[in-house]
């Protein structure tokens, strides 16, 4: 049965089942710090706490890029929150958070609750900054991608499939997206959040050009 007291520690029991054996950035340190930065900006932000955790320790679980779609995902998490007793409201709200906080190449509607935008923030400051830079790098190798190549054009999504089935590299992935989250934060508090970490990014990448050419 549903007690509001112990689910979050159910939810990270679950979670770490489910992504313990992840290599490519969206495993249950990943979630783990989502909720950490959610939890954050929620109280920052005047949301509701519990659906922002859950929200975000749950949302890779249903990840299309670790099932073998998104809708089976998203049957996973919503099974597991019945048979926990999640009231419907909230299981409603969590699943419809997870459903359409995606990136997937900038085509999204926005969010439409302060729990979505919260959850969303959080996830997309965990893509950027030095643990997104690690978390990019992984992410490449573990689909086979190369590191750079001066000859690939950075390319702009037109829609969700286009930016799903792209092969890049992994230095143009921040002109293609990461140097993007900055100016897509939903929050006050994310917006002052994923300041330091965007120039960071844009620190790393001028040394990585100048290393490049041997400079």
């Amino acid at each position: 049965m549903y007690e509001a007291s112990d689910i979050i520690n159910r939810a990270e029991q679950f979670v770490k089942e489910q992504l313990q054996h992840d290599s490519s950035g969206h495993d249950w340190w990943h979630a783990y710090r989502v909720k950490q930065a959610a939890a954050t900006i929620a109280e920052r932000e005047g949301a509701d706490l519990q659906t922002c955790i859950l929200a975000a320790l749950l949302h890779d679980v249903a990840d299309p890029k670790l099932n073998p779609s998104k809708e089976e995902g998203l049957r996973k998490v919503e099974n597991w929150l019945e048979v926990e007793g999640v009231p419907a409201e909230a299981k409603d709200h969590i699943l419809e958070i997870i459903a359409t906080m995606s990136y997937s190449g900038g085509n999204r509607p926005p969010m439409q609750t302060l729990e979505g935008r919260v959850v969303q923030d959080a996830d997309r400051l965990d893509a950027i900054g030095a643990i997104g830079i690690g978390r990019a790098f992984a992410y490449g190798g573990s689909r086979g991608r190369l590191m750079y190549d001066p000859g690939v054009s950075v390319r702009e999504f037109q829609s969700e499939e286009e930016y799903r089935s792209h092969q890049g590299t992994t230095i143009h992935h921040f002109d293609e997206k990461l140097l993007k989250l900055k100016d897509l934060m939903n929050t006050e508090s994310g917006r002052e959040l994923a300041e330091e970490r965007h120039q960071f990014m844009l620190e790393f990448l001028d040394r990585f050009h100048k290393e490049w050419e041997g400079k």
